[in-house]
Parts: structure tokens; sequence; C-alpha cells
């Protein structure tokens, strides 16, 4: 069981996400609806994991990221991103994102990822 942060700006793809690893035994520790919340939220609540969204309003995923990694280089985030959106995928994963997802969720995908990012 891991404790997961979920960042992204629609309510419905987090409760989609919240839903899926709920499921499978996972802790929901937090949410935030874009990456400056994002940022401020992870280093009060240290999760696990983090799904993180691409396209978000205030700071995007990518900069979320590299600000995440910054305080904590040890960090395991996925990217969470709609189809189109490889090269900001490549640039997320450039700046330290583990692994990615693509909307809409498909649940063996997104425990696949969980599991990878976990090690197991």
């Amino acid at each position: 069981m891991a404790r997961i942060m979920i960042v992204d700006d629609a309510a419905f793809m987090r409760m989609m996400l919240r839903t899926m690893l709920i499921e499978e035994g996972h802790e929901i520790v937090a949410e935030a609806v874009n990456g400056l919340e994002a940022v401020s939220t992870y280093l009060t609540t240290k999760p696990d994991i983090v799904t993180m969204d691409i396209t978000m309003p205030e700071l995007d995923g990518v900069g979320a990221v590299k600000e995440i990694r910054r305080a904590d280089p040890s960090a395991r985030i996925i990217m969470c991103s709609a189809m189109g959106q490889k090269a900001m995928v490549v640039d997320a994963i450039t700046a330290g994102a583990k692994d990615f997802v693509v909307k809409p969720f498909q649940k063996e995908r997104v425990m696949e990822s969980v599991n990878k990012v976990l090690g197991l």
C-alpha cells in the first residue's frame, strides 16, 4: 500500500484516480488542483507517489515536477497526460517523472505504473 497524492485540475479525473487507487488498497493522503498547490502540499504530506496532470493553471505539471524534485530528489511522480502531449511527457520525464499514464485512465495501466514506480 502506498500513500498517494493526486494532482489534477479536473475534479472528475481526481475522483476516477482516487476510486481506482483506493480499490487497490492505496491511501490517498492529499489532492491538489494545480502545480503550485501540488508543490506546497507535497512538502507537508510527503506522499510515496504523486500522480501529476500535465496541463494545469498556475504552474503546469512539468514545472511542478521540477520544483518537487528540487525539494526532494527522491520524489516518485507519475505524469498523467491526454493523447497528443508527447513533447510535454518527454519534458516531464527529463525533469524527473518516473512514468506516465494516458487519459482516459485504464485501471490496469494505472496500477502497472504505480507498481513499477514502487519497485514491485
